[in-house]
Parts: C-alpha cells; sequence; structure tokens
C-alpha cells in the first residue's frame, strides 16, 4: 500500500464541476472543496482536468523478441508519459504469447517495471497461425489471469476456428478481439483502396476485406452467445455492420485508434512510410463516421495500436516498411483535437472511452473507476488550454515511428497517478513516487 500523500488542488472533474482532491493509502481519500492536509505534497492543477487513469485496450510492447523496438518498461515509461495506467500487451512477440509461460513473463515485467498495470493479451492460435487453438484455458488459469485473446496482426480467418474460440472463451467470461483483416482480399495490399492508391500506383486495401470479417464474426457471435471485441475498426461500412448488431442485441463491442481519427489516405501522397499502418488510413469520409460513431458510442472505445519499430524497419521504400505507428503519448490530445474542441463529445465522454469502457470490456479490476472515494488512485490530469510541439526524438518510446512529428496538438499531461504514486508529475517521469 502506498504511503504517499497527494492534494491535488482545483481539479475539473470530467461532470464539469471542480473539487479538491486527497490521495493517500493508494487510494482517493477524499474529494471537496477547500480541503487542507499540512502531510500531503500539494498539487496545484487548477485549469487541468482529473481523468480515472487511461486504459489501452491494443498495445504492442515487442517482449520478449524485439527489445530493440520497444520492451515493457520502455512502453511503461511512454503509457505513463501518455496518461496511461494499463496497457494491454498484445500476443504477437517472439515467441508468440500462446501459453502461459509466455504472458507470465509478459505480467512479471509489468510488475518489476512499476509504473502502470501490465495486462498481457494471449493468443487465439498457436504461433499466430489461425490453425489450432492456443493454450487459452492455461492463460486464462495463469497468474496473468488472461482474459482478452487476439491475433492482431493477422486475421483468425478460418470461421471454424473463430466459432470455437468464441465457444471456449465462454467458460470464463473472455472476449475475442478481432483484427478483422480478409486475408485473400488484401495479398500485397500497401494503403486504402481508392483514387490515392491509384494515383501512386500502390496495390489497394478495400475497405470490404474488413468489413466482410465483421460481418462474419458478429454473426458467429450471435449464434454462439459469446462476447466479440473489434480491434481498429476504420471503415463507414465497418460502423454500419457493428451498429446493425449492436441493435440487434449482439455481444460486440469495438475501438478506434486516434490516428484512425485524425489523419487520411492523402498522406500517402509523401510515399513517407511513417504513414503506413495495418489496417491503413482511410477516406474523409471514413474519418468523419469514425468520429460520429466513437461519439454516438456505436464504437466503445478508443485504443492506440500503439506500433513501435525499429528505424531500419520504417526509413527505407514504402513498399519494404513495416505497418506500424507509435500512438500512447500522442493519444489523449488527438482525441482532444478530433473529438472535445470539436464538440462531439465532452471530458466525461473521455473518461468512458479512454478509461471506463475499456478496463470494463477487458474485466480488469482497479481500472477505469468513476472518480470517487475508496476507489484506487490511478488517474490522470491533463491541462486541455496548453498545447505541445510532438518531438520524436523526445518520446520515452524506444522507437521513434510517430506520424505526428512536428504537429502541435492541444492538451498536456501533466500527472499520471498509479497505484496513488506520481509516475509523472509536471511532465517528469518518476520510478519511485518521489517528486522534487
Amino acid at each position: 500500500m502506498s504511503t504517499h500523500r497527494y492534494l491535488l488542488k482545483g481539479a475539473a472533474l470530467p461532470d464539469g464541476s471542480k473539487a479538491d482532491v486527497l490521495i493517500a493509502h493508494g487510494c482517493i481519500e477524499k474529494i471537496d472543496l477547500n480541503l487542507i492536509d499540512a502531510h500531503a505534497t500539494l498539487i496545484d492543477v487548477t485549469g487541468s482536468v482529473l481523468l480515472p487513469g487511461l486504459v489501452d485496450l491494443h498495445t504492442h510492447l515487442r517482449e520478449p523478441g524485439r527489445e530493440d523496438a520497444e520492451t515493457v518498461l520502455s512502453g511503461s515509461r511512454s503509457g505513463a508519459k501518455g496518461g496511461f495506467t494499463a496497457l494491454s500487451a498484445m500476443a504477437n512477440t517472439s515467441p508468440v504469447a500462446d501459453n502461459a509461460g509466455v504472458v507470465e513473463q509478459v505480467f512479471r515485467l509489468g510488475q518489476e517495471a512499476g509504473l502502470l498495470d501490465v495486462f498481457p493479451i494471449g493468443a487465439v492460435t498457436q504461433g499466430l497461425k489461425g490453425q489450432a487453438l492456443s493454450e487459452i484455458g492455461a492463460m486464462a488459469d495463469s497468474i496473468a489471469r488472461v482474459r482478452v485473446f487476439s491475433d492482431d496482426g493477422n486475421c483468425v480467418f478460418d470461421p471454424l476456428v473463430m466459432r470455437r474460440a468464441l465457444e471456449y472463451i465462454k467458460k470464463f467470461d473472455g472476449v475475442i478481439a478481432q483484427h478483422a483483416q480478409e486475408p485473400r482480399l488484401t495479398v500485397g495490399s500497401q494503403m486504402n483502396e481508392g483514387s490515392v492508391s491509384s494515383i501512386l500506383g500502390l496495390k489497394g486495401w478495400p475497405a470490404i476485406a474488413e468489413e466482410a470479417i465483421i460481418a462474419r464474426d458478429v454473426l458467429l457471435t450471435d449464434h454462439v452467445k459469446s462476447r466479440l471485441h473489434i480491434c481498429h475498426v476504420t471503415t463507414a461500412g465497418g460502423v454500419e455492420i457493428i451498429r446493425w448488431a449492436k441493435a440487434r442485441g449482439i455481444n460486440v463491442t469495438a475501438e478506434v485508434t486516434p490516428h484512425h481519427l485524425l489523419l487520411t489516405d492523402e498522406l500517402a501522397r509523401s510515399y513517407d512510410p511513417i504513414f503506413k499502418v495495418n489496417p491503413p488510413l482511410r477516406s474523409e469520409k471514413d474519418v468523419m463516421a469514425l468520429r460520429e460513431a466513437l461519439a454516438e458510442g456505436v464504437i466503445d472505445i478508443v485504443a492506440t495500436d500503439h506500433a513501435p519499430h525499429s528505424l531500419e524497419s520504417k526509413e527505407c521504400e514504402w513498399q519494404e516498411a513495416s505497418f506500424g505507428m507509435l500512438g500512447l503519448e500522442t493519444a489523449l490530445s488527438i482525441v482532444q483535437k478530433t473529438m472535445v474542441d470539436t464538440r462531439l463529445i465532452g471530458w466525461a465522454q473521455v473518461a468512458d472511452r479512454l478509461s471506463t469502457a475499456p478496463a470494463r470490456i477487458a474485466g480488469y479490476q482497479g481500472q477505469g473507476r468513476n472518480l470517487q472515494i475508496g476507489a484506487k488512485a490511478n488517474l490522470t490530469v491533463i491541462n486541455p488550454s496548453a498545447t505541445w510541439v510532438v518531438d520524436k526524438d523526445l518520446v520515452a518510446s524506444n522507437s521513434r515511428n510517430t506520424p505526428f512529428h512536428g504537429y502541435e496538438l492541444p492538451g498536456v499531461v501533466t500527472h499520471t497517478f498509479f497505484n496513488g504514486i506520481a509516475t509523472l508529475c509536471d511532465g517528469l517521469l518518476h520510478s519511485n513516487g518521489e517528486i522534487a
């Protein structure tokens, strides 16, 4: 239990009210006006918004196997800097997290880093090959208590395998997070299929490749009465299928990434591989549909799909470059820019889409709690009036592949509290909660 005490003065809560918040013994001890505590470290957060700690349901931490791109520790630092108090580590590591041994290793590395919760996601199939189911039960029973399973990076393309996975995870109220990409429709695809791909001579990635899998899997989910989560939705058509499924009462949830809320396929005209991502950046029409769906709640959450890569994997010709981009440190600012500053949602909805809802979907205890007395003090402070310029050389990640280098973004994350300890204070990362 943390012995640190902090008194946050003048915080704006997500509902628009203002209060002082006392953090003690790892929890929120008091929420009131004009609080005084002589034993607490005083932090003036006037003008800032206090949110429940952000929860990312889609993070690539690369360890074990690709520590040149990211480690659990460096990814935790990047997450804390972005206001996250929980990350979900995707299974496409080397070796693949398809057994209890690997997920327990990742879980322990997260505990050793100590900056936030790291929850391993288990692979759906052995080796992410889409053929035989992985050791789902063993991972669920392990110390990591895995409840989310995904072959992300690959689609579970065989409908029989997908059905079996959906049936299996019902035993412990798990969820399958599907990377919706029909592989036969995307062989060699490089970017969104459309006028820009035709002009650039890059093989197009059709929207139907995503939408066909979403449609198939919501029907399978309805058939077996299980739970499905759709990763990184990118198309207007995909939104409509999810809307239809929810109207029928099918137990499906969905996520959108910050970069798909802002960037479009027009950026590929530069041939800069920094904009090469899976699924690809889509059209302006798709971007607007995604924003509306997130505001409406058809899309439940924002997830970063933080995908670090080594320099040589991105600083090469487009066709040879790896898919993916960083996301943890810019996520909240992008959501403010695209959703809050455009008046599509308020801070209460930000708290839901980036904290409460992802924690609920994944079943993460102690995360995503409303700001109330007795709740674990996993908290994020953002100054929405401040701006900052993204500098790839200053990110906490081991990698540098951010598409937002040079962008001026609104909203500065100034403080992150994990289990009642300040891991980020005034923009500076701390490993022991002590504030100089």
